[in-house]
C-alpha cells in the first residue's frame, strides 16, 4: 500500500509578461495539495531488475568477421535498473517525459495523458551503479510536469495546470523552483511563475535565467532563478523545445521550424522545416559542433548548419518492427554525448550512431522494450523515457582515460562475436565490444569493458585475467560465468552476471587490488576445494562477503 504524506502550503506565486507594463506578483496565500511518498519500502519497490543486463546493438547490416561468423560489437550497453513510473493510489501509471542527470543524481518528471492534470518528479541517486536508489518522489493532483533542469540546488520542472479551475494561475504554462536537499525534494518553500500558452514544454538554465518554452500558442520567456520573476517573453507560435546556442537560444517552433534568439530573446535567424512534427507530440532537439539536430517525426533527425540553416543530410529511423502501427515509428528527442547520436523513435525503439569528424553513422538500434518517447545522455549513461514502461537507465561502459592509457600497447579485439581462445592459445586484447560468448582453454587477458550476452566458459585448466568490466547475460535470458576445475580468474575491476556463478572442483577466483566488486543476479555453486580470494565487494551478497 503507498502512504503519502499530505502537505498545505503556502506558496509565493510570480509571474509576469514582457508586453505588460510591470510584472505581476502574487502573494495571496494560495494553498494547494502535494503528495510526498514518505514510504521507504514503496520508493525501494520503483526500481526494478526484471529486464537488465547485457544490451545488443541491432545493425542495419549484420558486420561478418573474417571465419564468416557474425563480428563483435562495438557497444558494450548494459540496462542497469528501470525506474517503475509513480502512480495515484486508483489510478493507471504516470508516464516518464523527461530525465535531466546532475552528478550522482537524476531528476526525472511524469505526466498523465490525455486531459487529467497529474504528474510527479522523482530523485534517483546512481551513486551506486550496481544499486540506483530513488531518493524522494512527489506527486501533484492537479498539473503535468513536461520538463526539467537543476541548478544550484534546485530544481526548476514546467509543465501544465488547469488555469480555470485555479484560483492565481493567470495561464495554464507554469514553472516552479523546487529545492532539493541531499536527493530529498523539499516542499515548504515552493515558487511558481506562469506564462502564456496551454503547456510549458521545456526548460533550460543560463547562468542567473531560467528559459522556459509553452507550446501552442505560447512564449519563450525569460525568469530571474533567485525568484522567478519574469525578465523577458516573446511569443511563439508553438515553442516545442530550445536548447543553448552560440549565447542564445535554438526554439524548435512547430509551426516554422528553428528560430535562433539571442539572449534577450531577440529572433536573429530562421532555420526553416517543412517536416509536420505532429500536433502537441513533445519534440526535443539537440546540438553537435557547428549544427543543430532537430527530431523531425517519420523523417528521423534532421541535421542543419546552425549559421546558414542549410539541411546536411538526415538520420533516418534504423529498424521499424514488423507490427509497428502507422505513425508510430517517429523520431521525438535527440541527444548527443561526445561521439555518440541517440535517437528516441518512439515504437521503432532507441536508435544509436556515431559521430565521425564531419559525418554521422548508424550503429543500429538498441535491443529495448516499450515505446521511447525521450533520451538524454551525458558522461557514462543513457536515460530512457518509455512512457507508462518507466525510466531505463542505461550505462554506456566507457572504459576510464587511466585504463585506456595502461592498455595502450595490447591489440583491439576485432574477431568473432565468440571469442575463441584454444588450449595452446595465449591472447590479449584492449577496447570495448559486446560479444555472444567466451570460450577460454588456454590463456586470455581483457582490459576495457566488455559484455557477452550468453556464457564465459572458462575450461579447466584455462586463465583468464579481467582489467576494466564485464558484464555476463540478462535478467530475462540468464548467463552464466564457468569456471572449470582447477581453472584461474583474476579481477581487478567489475564484474556483473545476470545469472549464475559455476565454481568447479579446485577452480579459483583471486581478486586483486583493493576495490573490485563483482554482482551476482543468480546462483553460486561451488565444488570441493574451490576458492574466492582478495578484497572485493560482494553487492548482493552471493559469496557470503
Amino acid at each position: 500500500m503507498r502512504h503519502f504524506y499530505k502537505a498545505l502550503l503556502v506558496f509565493t506565486l510570480l509571474s509576469g509578461m514582457a508586453c505588460s507594463e510591470e510584472t505581476v506578483v502574487y502573494e495571496d496565500g494560495l494553498k494547494t495539495e502535494l503528495y510526498v511518498e514518505t514510504s521507504s519500502a514503496a520508493l525501494k519497490s520503483a526500481i526494478s531488475y526484471s529486464k537488465s543486463g547485457v544490451l545488443k546493438v541491432h545493425p542495419v547490416e549484420m558486420a561478418m568477421a573474417s571465419d564468416g561468423s557474425a563480428k563483435a560489437g562495438d557497444y558494450p550497453l548494459t540496462l542497469i535498473a528501470t525506474v517503475n513510473p509513480p502512480a495515484f493510489p486508483g489510478s493507471d501509471p504516470l508516464t516518464a517525459t523527461h530525465a535531466f542527470l546532475d552528478g550522482n543524481y537524476v531528476f526525472v518528471s511524469y505526466n498523465k495523458a490525455g486531459d487529467i492534470y497529474q504528474g510527479a518528479l522523482d530523485v534517483i541517486d546512481i551513486s551506486d551503479p550496481n544499486v540506483p536508489r530513488v531518493r524522494s518522489r512527489l506527486f501533484y493532483s492537479n498539473a503535468d510536469i513536461n520538463s526539467l533542469a537543476f541548478a544550484g540546488g534546485y530544481i526548476y520542472a514546467v509543465g501544465s495546470i488547469n488555469a480555470e479551475t485555479s484560483d492565481i494561475a493567470t495561464f495554464n504554462s507554469f514553472i516552479a523552483r523546487i529545492r532539493v536537499s541531499n536527493g530529498v525534494l523539499v516542499t515548504d518553500d515552493i515558487i511558481y511563475g506562469f506564462q502564456q500558452g496551454y503547456n510549458a514544454t521545456d526548460v533550460v538554465i543560463d547562468g542567473n535565467r531560467v528559459i522556459v518554452t509553452s507550446g501552442k500558442e505560447g512564449a519563450v520567456a525569460s525568469y530571474n532563478t533567485a525568484d522567478l520573476s519574469m525578465v523577458d517573453e516573446v511569443f511563439v507560435t508553438d515553442a516545442r523545445s530550445l536548447s543553448l546556442w552560440q549565447g542564445g537560444y535554438a526554439i524548435l517552433d512547430g509551426g516554422s521550424g528553428v528560430r535562433i534568439l539571442n539572449s534577450s530573446l531577440v529572433e536573429t535567424g530562421l532555420i526553416s522545416i517543412g517536416t509536420d512534427l505532429g500536433a502537441t507530440s513533445k519534440k526535443t532537439l539537440d546540438t553537435w559542433q557547428t549544427n543543430i539536430l532537430v527530431p523531425e517525426a517519420a523523417q528521423g533527425a534532421g541535421i542543419y548548419e546552425g549559421s546558414t540553416g542549410t539541411l546536411l543530410d538526415y538520420v533516418s529511423i534504423p529498424t521499424i518492427p514488423v507490427g509497428t502501427p502507422a505513425g508510430d515509428a517517429v523520431t521525438n528527442a535527440v541527444s548527443v554525448n561526445d561521439d555518440l547520436l541517440f535517437m528516441a523513435n518512439g515504437g521503432a525503439g532507441l536508435a544509436l550512431a556515431e559521430l565521425l569528424a564531419s559525418t554521422i553513422t548508424t550503429a543500429g538500434t538498441i535491443d529495448l522494450d516499450g515505446s521511447v518517447n525521450y533520451v538524454t545522455s551525458e558522461g557514462d549513461y543513457a536515460f530512457v523515457a518509455s512512457g507508462a514502461d518507466g525510466l531505463q537507465i542505461i550505462k554506456l561502459n566507457r572504459p576510464p582515460k587511466t585504463l585506456v592509457n595502461a592498455c595502450s600497447d595490447l591489440p583491439p579485439y576485432d574477431g568473432s562475436s565468440i571469442l575463441n581462445v584454444g588450449p595452446t592459445e595465449a591472447l590479449s586484447f584492449q577496447g570495448g565490444k559486446q560479444l555472444d560468448a567466451i570460450d577460454i582453454e588456454g590463456f586470455l587477458l581483457l582490459c576495457g569493458s566488455w559484455t557477452v550476452s550468453q556464457q564465459v566458459n572458462i575450461a579447466p585448466g584455462g586463465v583468464m585475467r579481467l582489467f576494466g568490466t564485464l558484464a555476463i547475460g540478462t535478467n530475462q535470458d540468464k548467463g552464466a560465468l564457468i569456471i572449470g576445475s582447477g581453472a584461474l580468474l583474476q579481477i581487478e575491476g567489475n564484474v556483473t552476471i545476470y545469472g549464475d556463478l559455476v565454481l568447479e572442483d579446485g577452480a579459483q577466483v583471486e581478486f586483486l587490488g583493493d576495490s573490485s566488486v563483482i554482482d551476482i543476479f543468480g546462483d553460486v555453486s561451488a565444488g570441493r576445494e574451490a576458492t574466492v580470494s582478495g578484497k572485493f565487494r560482494d553487492v548482493r551478497q552471493k559469496l557470503g562477503n
